[in-house]
């Protein structure tokens, strides 16, 4: 099962954590909150697999986001 772990607020923040995540080897998806999906500054959210929200969460506070 998926879970969020960032709540990103334009697709830049979204894209840039998808990579750091993705450096790390964890699996990461992005999935944007609006329906308009043309609009680059609506909110994201960062899902990580279950099993791995752990290692996310200290991924994300290590690059101090």
């Amino acid at each position: 099962m998926w879970t969020v772990v960032y709540m990103a607020q334009t697709k830049e923040i979204a894209t840039n954590m998808q990579e750091l995540l993705s450096n790390e080897g964890i699996l990461v998806k992005l999935r944007p909150i609006s329906k308009n999906r043309e609009n680059n500054d609506d909110y994201f959210e960062v899902l990580v697999p279950e099993a791995e929200v752990e290692e996310a969460h200290s991924v994300i506070i290590e690059k101090g986001y």
